[in-house]
């Protein structure tokens, strides 16, 4: 029989690999893990419940707020609130940060960025939604957390993770010492780990773009969706087109399997859709652990500077070769760029 060993004990036994920590992050990684199987709990009764649809609020993207992703962002600062190791919360559900102001977390050491429910408007059909959080060490000395502290570029994050509430719940987390995956077992109500050392393939054979938008793109990402679709032994093409409209959805199949997660600037989000701080960064931080590559077409993700609490980006991010492809094709139509690396047979593949 092979030993089964749960989130907490593998967390216990990383904890020696963080020179400055005294058990917070582990203490707070167990509290997100907690918070994670409430909103399991509900989001698997979820059509026996009075939790589906529209809460009739928007939040602070301008979206329309479903009743889960309220109850979600609830649970997430909540756990976070009476654990103690947090003293500020950014959440994508809300304007402004959340100051956590006991005694017992003013003081705390790190920031939590969290996006409590991935891929909501897929609640109401049944299709697979995630958790996507970020944590960073707060860098100011002392008092009230402030901009400074969750304005960092994703290269300071300490942790990232999501979590993909499907067939089975499964929570993945990176604390820049690879990344390991923990499935949930609902006989004994544990993560236990499942998928160590994940590693995503160099290469993949999946797509995963919204091509509905496809008259929208820019010329880079029509060229490369197209160099997707082209018969190539060589090179396993064509390429599968799959979208699932999650982001943790889309990518934990790719990380898996292999693949490309884009989402481009577009006529309507011409500085991106997806949110840097809440999104972004911690899949990039998650999928460069796993030997992937992340970046907006041209630049790496987390070297990306952060201006505003909820900036926008785009993302081209999974297998490295594939993204590399991608970059190639973007800087071929980029009047920004000089083409020096990309001449020849690439722009016209």
């Amino acid at each position: 029989m092979k030993a089964v060993k749960t989130l907490g004990q593998f967390i216990i036994e990383k904890q020696a690999d963080f020179p400055y920590a005294k058990g917070e992050l582990s203490r707070l990684l167990r509290d997100l893990g907690i918070a994670a199987k409430i909103v399991n709990r509900e989001v698997n009764k979820a059509g026996l419940a009075d939790i589906l649809g529209e809460a009739g609020s928007v939040n602070i993207q301008g979206e329309e707020q479903k009743k889960l992703d309220i109850y979600a962002n609830e649970q997430f600062i909540s756990a976070l609130k009476y654990g103690g190791e947090c003293c500020m919360v950014a959440s994508e559900e809300n304007e402004d940060y959340i100051h956590i102001d006991s005694e017992i977390s003013r003081e705390a050491k790190y920031i939590v960025a969290i996006d409590p429910l991935d891929g909501s408007s897929n609640i109401d059909v049944n299709v697979g939604v995630g958790t996507i959080f970020s944590i960073y060490r707060r860098i100011s000395a002392s008092g009230k957390a402030n901009d400074s502290d969750v304005l960092q570029r994703g290269t300071e994050q300490v942790a990232a993770g999501y979590i993909i509430y499907g067939s089975s719940t499964m929570l993945v987390y990176t604390t820049g010492k690879g990344v390991n995956g923990f499935t949930l077992d609902p006989s004994i109500g544990e993560f236990c780990l499942s998928h160590p050392n994940m590693c995503i393939p160099d290469d993949g054979v999946i797509y995963s773009i919204n091509e509905g938008y496809y008259t929208h793109f820019p010329d880079g990402v029509k060229k490369y969706i197209k160099y997707c679709q082209v018969e190539d032994a060589k090179t396993n093409r064509p390429y599968t087109s799959r979208y699932i409209g999650s982001m943790v959805a889309d990518l934990h199949r790719n990380m898996i399997k292999g693949g490309i997660f884009i989402y481009p600037l577009t006529a309507s989000a011409p500085k991106g859709k997806l949110r840097l701080v809440y999104e972004c960064n911690p899949m990039a931080f998650i999928i460069e652990q796993a030997g992937g590559k992340a970046s907006n077409g041209y630049d790496r993700i987390l070297e990306l500077e952060v201006t505003e609490l909820h900036q926008r980006s785009a993302i081209f991010i999974g297998s490295k070769n594939m993204v590399i492809k991608a970059e190639e094709m973007m800087a071929c139509f980029s009047p920004q760029l000089t083409r020096k690396n990309f001449e020849g047979e690439t722009c016209l593949q």
